[in-house]
């Protein structure tokens, strides 16, 4: 398992240590010991670029994840999972919002970001979506 995190803000939480630690705990979950994943922890500046170059939503949202599993180059490397993006500025104002931890809610978009890698979405349709929370459920339970 590699786990490679990069936090463009050096300063404050959450630390890139536990970051890691928490995804390599989900990958074994998911049964994914032997993924690759990159996670990229940043600003609403930064995820607004993002976010409207890859999805056309000209506005920052609070986790991205792009897939190296699926498209026309997705069978090169199995192992090769994928990257997630988590902006910091978003995960602020929601933790506020829902009233809870800065901290729980980075734990909450790390698990939603993986899932997603693993092939969970839950636009497709309710019963993918209930899926999907649930299994969010039990992962928040293992890393907090």
């Amino acid at each position: 398992m590699e786990i490679r995190v990069l936090k463009r803000k050096r300063q404050g939480k959450p630390k890139t240590a536990d970051i890691r630690k928490k995804a390599g705990i989900i990958l074994a979950e998911l049964g994914l010991e032997n993924a690759e994943l990159s996670i990229l922890i940043t600003d609403d500046g930064e995820m607004c670029v993002l976010n409207r170059d890859y999805r056309g939503k000209d506005k920052p949202t609070d986790v991205l994840a792009f897939s190296q599993t699926e498209g026309d180059f997705g069978e090169i490397d199995a192992d090769m999972l994928g990257d997630v993006v988590i902006s910091l500025n978003t995960a602020c104002r929601q933790a506020a919002g829902n009233g809870h931890s800065f901290e729980h809610e980075i734990d909450i978009l790390l698990i939603h970001g993986i899932l997603h890698l693993a092939g969970y979405d839950h636009e497709k349709d309710e019963k993918e979506a209930r899926a999907m929370r649930k299994k969010e459920r039990l992962l928040l339970g293992k890393i907090s």
